[in-house]
């Protein structure tokens, strides 16, 4: 079974920094684009960076600059470094992956995962 467990959410005073960590575990074959997601209350869903295998990577605007995706393929995890944290940016930060898996019947899939979330709190 794959798993995609999140961690390093927690509360920082704005201008500080937080380092999220998403560990896949499982049947995994390889590892494609990686990347984290963000809902803040009342909001939708929204991509904040993404990482491909080859490492090429994409941020939302309202971050370039301050956050830093990365990825360990060894470790099969990807991390996100958020530097000068304003308010704005509290939410349920969300890994995603899209991964080749082996199935329960050995086939080769390719899925995309979800984390349950971390929660990222900013205070003024």
């Amino acid at each position: 079974q794959v798993q995609l467990v999140e961690s390093g959410g927690g509360l920082v005073q704005a201008g500080g920094s937080l380092r999220l960590s998403c560990a896949a575990s499982g049947s995994i074959l390889s590892m494609n684009t990686m990347g984290w997601y963000r809902q803040a209350p009342g909001k939708q869903r929204e991509l904040v960076a993404s990482i491909a295998g080859a490492g090429s990577t994409n941020y939302a605007d309202s971050v370039k600059g301050r956050f830093i995706i990365s990825r360990d393929n060894i470790k099969n995890t990807v991390y996100l470094q958020m530097n000068n944290l304003k308010p704005e940016d509290t939410a349920v930060y969300y890994c995603n992956a899209d991964l080749v898996v082996i199935s329960g019947t050995l086939r080769q899939l390719r899925e995309t995962y979800w984390g349950k979330g971390t929660l990222v709190t900013v205070s003024s």
